[in-house]
Protein backbone atom coordinates (compact mmCIF):
# COMPACT_ATOMS: atom_id res chain seq x y z
CA UNK A 1 0.00 0.00 0.00
CA UNK A 2 1.09 3.59 -0.68
CA UNK A 3 0.89 5.45 2.63
CA UNK A 4 2.29 8.64 4.18
CA UNK A 5 5.11 6.57 5.69
CA UNK A 6 5.45 4.01 2.88
CA UNK A 7 6.27 4.86 -0.73
CA UNK A 8 5.87 2.04 -3.26
CA UNK A 9 8.59 2.29 -5.90
CA UNK A 10 7.67 -0.89 -7.80
CA UNK A 11 5.42 -3.93 -7.54
CA UNK A 12 5.17 -7.06 -9.67
CA UNK A 13 3.17 -10.27 -9.62
CA UNK A 14 4.23 -13.35 -11.59
CA UNK A 15 1.91 -16.37 -11.88
CA UNK A 16 2.85 -19.79 -13.25
CA UNK A 17 0.96 -21.25 -15.08
CA UNK A 18 -0.05 -18.07 -16.84
CA UNK A 19 -3.72 -17.39 -16.00
CA UNK A 20 -6.39 -17.31 -18.67
CA UNK A 21 -8.11 -14.42 -16.88
CA UNK A 22 -6.53 -11.70 -14.73
CA UNK A 23 -7.65 -8.33 -13.37
CA UNK A 24 -6.52 -5.81 -10.75
CA UNK A 25 -8.68 -3.77 -8.41
CA UNK A 26 -8.87 -1.97 -5.07
CA UNK A 27 -11.11 -3.48 -2.41
CA UNK A 28 -13.36 -1.61 0.02
CA UNK A 29 -10.40 -0.81 2.31
CA UNK A 30 -8.16 0.38 -0.57
CA UNK A 31 -6.10 -2.82 -0.59
CA UNK A 32 -4.64 -3.88 -3.93
CA UNK A 33 -6.30 -7.11 -5.05
CA UNK A 34 -5.59 -9.32 -8.08
CA UNK A 35 -8.10 -11.85 -9.40
CA UNK A 36 -6.83 -14.65 -11.61
CA UNK A 37 -8.08 -17.91 -13.07
CA UNK A 38 -5.92 -20.81 -14.28
CA UNK A 39 -7.92 -23.24 -16.40
CA UNK A 40 -5.20 -25.56 -17.73
CA UNK A 41 -4.38 -28.70 -15.71
CA UNK A 42 -1.34 -28.23 -13.48
CA UNK A 43 0.42 -29.87 -10.54
CA UNK A 44 2.15 -26.73 -9.19
CA UNK A 45 0.88 -23.16 -8.91
CA UNK A 46 3.54 -20.51 -8.23
CA UNK A 47 2.57 -17.03 -7.02
CA UNK A 48 5.54 -14.66 -6.78
CA UNK A 49 4.94 -11.12 -5.48
CA UNK A 50 7.86 -8.69 -5.50
CA UNK A 51 7.80 -5.10 -4.24
CA UNK A 52 10.26 -2.32 -3.62
CA UNK A 53 9.26 0.21 -0.98
CA UNK A 54 10.72 3.12 0.96
CA UNK A 55 9.53 3.07 4.58
CA UNK A 56 9.95 5.70 7.28
CA UNK A 57 8.98 5.64 10.95
CA UNK A 58 5.34 6.76 11.41
CA UNK A 59 5.15 9.99 13.39
CA UNK A 60 2.38 10.99 15.82
CA UNK A 61 1.94 14.21 17.77
CA UNK A 62 2.14 14.11 21.55
CA UNK A 63 -1.07 16.10 21.80
CA UNK A 64 -3.03 13.54 19.74
CA UNK A 65 -1.77 10.62 21.82
CA UNK A 66 -2.50 12.50 25.05
CA UNK A 67 -6.24 12.80 24.39
CA UNK A 68 -8.31 10.82 26.93
CA UNK A 69 -9.04 7.44 25.37
CA UNK A 70 -12.80 7.96 25.75
CA UNK A 71 -12.52 10.88 23.33
CA UNK A 72 -10.81 8.68 20.72
CA UNK A 73 -13.89 6.56 20.07
CA UNK A 74 -15.39 7.30 16.64
CA UNK A 75 -18.86 7.63 18.15
CA UNK A 76 -17.52 10.46 20.33
CA UNK A 77 -15.80 12.34 17.52
CA UNK A 78 -18.25 13.37 14.78
CA UNK A 79 -16.16 16.55 14.48
CA UNK A 80 -13.24 14.61 12.93
CA UNK A 81 -13.40 14.24 9.14
CA UNK A 82 -12.37 10.57 8.93
CA UNK A 83 -14.42 9.37 11.92
CA UNK A 84 -16.97 7.76 9.59
CA UNK A 85 -14.20 5.67 8.01
CA UNK A 86 -13.09 4.47 11.44
CA UNK A 87 -16.56 3.34 12.54
CA UNK A 88 -16.29 0.03 10.69
CA UNK A 89 -13.20 -0.91 12.72
CA UNK A 90 -14.99 -0.40 16.04
CA UNK A 91 -17.62 -3.05 15.26
CA UNK A 92 -17.38 -6.78 16.06
CA UNK A 93 -15.91 -9.06 13.38
CA UNK A 94 -15.92 -12.82 12.96
CA UNK A 95 -12.38 -13.49 14.25
CA UNK A 96 -12.25 -10.69 16.85
CA UNK A 97 -15.37 -11.25 18.92
CA UNK A 98 -15.75 -8.63 21.65
CA UNK A 99 -16.13 -11.01 24.57
CA UNK A 100 -16.70 -10.11 28.20
CA UNK A 101 -13.25 -11.47 29.05
CA UNK A 102 -11.61 -9.26 26.41
CA UNK A 103 -13.50 -6.22 27.74
CA UNK A 104 -12.42 -6.93 31.32
CA UNK A 105 -8.81 -7.53 30.29
CA UNK A 106 -8.56 -4.14 28.55
CA UNK A 107 -10.43 -2.33 31.32
CA UNK A 108 -7.41 -2.71 33.60
CA UNK A 109 -5.49 -0.35 31.30
CA UNK A 110 -8.33 1.82 29.98
CA UNK A 111 -8.94 3.69 33.21
CA UNK A 112 -10.97 6.90 33.29
CA UNK A 113 -9.47 9.79 31.25
CA UNK A 114 -6.15 8.01 30.75
CA UNK A 115 -4.19 9.26 27.70
CA UNK A 116 -4.95 7.17 24.61
CA UNK A 117 -1.34 6.42 23.68
CA UNK A 118 -0.36 5.41 27.19
CA UNK A 119 -3.41 3.16 27.65
CA UNK A 120 -3.24 1.22 24.37
CA UNK A 121 0.53 0.73 24.61
CA UNK A 122 0.02 -0.80 28.06
CA UNK A 123 -2.55 -3.23 26.62
CA UNK A 124 -0.02 -4.19 23.95
CA UNK A 125 2.71 -4.79 26.54
CA UNK A 126 0.44 -6.82 28.79
CA UNK A 127 -0.56 -9.12 25.91
CA UNK A 128 3.11 -9.63 25.10
CA UNK A 129 3.85 -10.52 28.73
CA UNK A 130 0.76 -12.63 29.45
CA UNK A 131 0.55 -14.75 26.28
CA UNK A 132 3.29 -17.07 25.00
CA UNK A 133 4.33 -17.29 21.35
CA UNK A 134 3.56 -20.87 20.29
CA UNK A 135 3.07 -21.92 16.65
CA UNK A 136 1.35 -25.14 17.73
CA UNK A 137 -1.25 -23.58 20.03
CA UNK A 138 -3.69 -22.17 17.47
CA UNK A 139 -4.94 -22.24 13.86
CA UNK A 140 -6.28 -19.67 11.40
CA UNK A 141 -9.79 -20.21 12.81
CA UNK A 142 -8.86 -19.72 16.47
CA UNK A 143 -11.32 -17.55 18.41
CA UNK A 144 -10.66 -14.94 21.10
CA UNK A 145 -11.99 -17.38 23.72
CA UNK A 146 -9.48 -19.97 22.47
CA UNK A 147 -6.61 -17.50 22.86
CA UNK A 148 -7.57 -16.78 26.47
CA UNK A 149 -7.91 -20.51 27.16
CA UNK A 150 -4.52 -21.37 25.63
CA UNK A 151 -2.75 -18.23 26.85
CA UNK A 152 -0.65 -18.68 23.70
CA UNK A 153 -0.70 -18.08 19.97
CA UNK A 154 1.05 -16.36 17.08
CA UNK A 155 1.06 -12.86 15.65
CA UNK A 156 -2.37 -13.28 14.04
CA UNK A 157 -3.88 -14.30 17.39
CA UNK A 158 -2.27 -11.45 19.31
CA UNK A 159 -3.52 -8.96 16.72
CA UNK A 160 -7.05 -10.36 16.99
CA UNK A 161 -6.84 -10.21 20.78
CA UNK A 162 -5.78 -6.56 20.63
CA UNK A 163 -8.71 -5.82 18.32
CA UNK A 164 -11.21 -7.55 20.60
CA UNK A 165 -9.93 -5.88 23.76
CA UNK A 166 -9.86 -2.32 22.44
CA UNK A 167 -12.94 -2.52 20.21
CA UNK A 168 -14.99 -3.76 23.17
CA UNK A 169 -14.46 -0.28 24.66
CA UNK A 170 -15.49 1.53 21.48
CA UNK A 171 -12.06 2.22 20.00
CA UNK A 172 -11.49 1.68 16.27
CA UNK A 173 -8.73 -0.86 15.56
CA UNK A 174 -7.55 -2.31 12.24
CA UNK A 175 -5.98 -5.71 11.58
CA UNK A 176 -2.80 -5.12 9.55
CA UNK A 177 -1.08 -7.75 7.43
CA UNK A 178 2.46 -7.20 6.22
CA UNK A 179 6.10 -8.09 6.57
CA UNK A 180 8.74 -7.45 9.20
CA UNK A 181 12.42 -7.24 8.30
CA UNK A 182 14.30 -9.45 10.76
CA UNK A 183 17.88 -9.21 11.93
CA UNK A 184 20.02 -12.37 12.10
CA UNK A 185 21.73 -13.29 15.38
CA UNK A 186 25.22 -11.84 15.92
CA UNK A 187 27.79 -13.63 13.78
CA UNK A 188 25.14 -15.27 11.57
CA UNK A 189 24.39 -14.45 7.92
CA UNK A 190 20.90 -13.43 6.89
CA UNK A 191 19.03 -16.43 5.48
CA UNK A 192 17.11 -15.65 2.28
CA UNK A 193 13.45 -16.64 2.57
CA UNK A 194 13.54 -17.02 6.35
CA UNK A 195 11.21 -14.09 7.09
CA UNK A 196 7.44 -14.50 7.44
CA UNK A 197 4.17 -12.75 6.90
CA UNK A 198 3.42 -10.73 10.02
CA UNK A 199 0.32 -9.21 11.59
CA UNK A 200 -0.26 -6.37 14.00
CA UNK A 201 -3.00 -3.90 15.00
CA UNK A 202 -3.43 -0.15 14.55
CA UNK A 203 -5.61 2.13 16.65
CA UNK A 204 -7.42 5.18 15.28
CA UNK A 205 -6.04 8.45 16.68
CA UNK A 206 -8.50 11.27 15.94
CA UNK A 207 -6.97 13.78 13.55
CA UNK A 208 -3.61 11.99 13.57
CA UNK A 209 -4.01 8.74 11.65
CA UNK A 210 -3.49 5.27 13.12
CA UNK A 211 -1.07 4.11 15.82
CA UNK A 212 0.41 0.70 14.88
CA UNK A 213 0.94 -1.72 17.79
CA UNK A 214 2.81 -5.02 17.55
CA UNK A 215 1.99 -7.10 20.65
CA UNK A 216 4.03 -10.03 19.31
CA UNK A 217 7.24 -8.01 19.63
CA UNK A 218 6.09 -5.47 22.23
CA UNK A 219 6.82 -2.40 20.12
CA UNK A 220 5.29 0.25 17.91
CA UNK A 221 5.68 -0.32 14.19
CA UNK A 222 8.77 1.34 12.78
CA UNK A 223 10.64 1.47 9.46
CA UNK A 224 11.19 -2.32 9.48
CA UNK A 225 7.45 -2.91 8.98
CA UNK A 226 6.03 -3.17 5.46
CA UNK A 227 2.26 -2.76 5.28
CA UNK A 228 0.61 -5.09 2.79
CA UNK A 229 -3.11 -4.71 3.54
CA UNK A 230 -5.59 -4.05 6.34
CA UNK A 231 -9.13 -5.04 7.27
CA UNK A 232 -11.48 -5.95 10.10
CA UNK A 233 -9.55 -9.16 10.82
CA UNK A 234 -7.52 -11.84 9.03
CA UNK A 235 -10.49 -13.00 6.98
CA UNK A 236 -10.42 -9.69 5.07
CA UNK A 237 -6.75 -9.91 4.07
CA UNK A 238 -5.43 -13.47 3.57
CA UNK A 239 -2.49 -13.39 1.13
CA UNK A 240 -4.24 -15.85 -1.22
CA UNK A 241 -7.78 -17.20 -1.24
CA UNK A 242 -9.94 -18.95 -3.79
CA UNK A 243 -11.24 -22.27 -5.08
CA UNK A 244 -9.32 -25.21 -6.56
CA UNK A 245 -11.01 -27.98 -8.53
CA UNK A 246 -8.89 -31.09 -8.17
CA UNK A 247 -8.87 -34.87 -8.21
CA UNK A 248 -5.82 -34.96 -5.94
CA UNK A 249 -6.07 -36.72 -2.58
CA UNK A 250 -3.81 -34.14 -0.90
CA UNK A 251 -1.90 -30.93 -1.51
CA UNK A 252 1.04 -29.06 -0.02
CA UNK A 253 1.42 -25.31 0.57
CA UNK A 254 4.90 -23.81 0.71
CA UNK A 255 5.46 -20.16 1.59
CA UNK A 256 8.67 -18.12 1.65
CA UNK A 257 9.04 -14.45 2.56
CA UNK A 258 12.19 -12.39 2.20
CA UNK A 259 12.50 -8.78 3.40
CA UNK A 260 15.88 -7.30 2.59
CA UNK A 261 17.42 -3.81 2.33
CA UNK A 262 17.96 -2.60 -1.21
CA UNK A 263 21.62 -2.52 -2.23
CA UNK A 264 22.74 1.09 -2.88
CA UNK A 265 23.31 2.01 -6.51
CA UNK A 266 26.96 1.99 -7.59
Amino acid sequence: MSLPWQHVLARDLVLDPVPSDLSHDLDYYSNHATYFQVTEPHQVLDVLATSEVEVTVPVHTEAALAVPWEQARPVSRPDVDDAWRAFDFALPSSLADQTAEAHAYAAESLTAARPLGEAVVEVMRRIHADFAYDKTATTVTTTVDDIFDQRAGVCQDFAHLTLACLRSHGLAVRYVSGYLATTPPPGKERIVGADATHAWASVWVPGDGWLALDPTNDQLANDRYVTLAWGRDYSDVPPVKGVIFTEAKSSTLKVEVDVAPQEPAQ
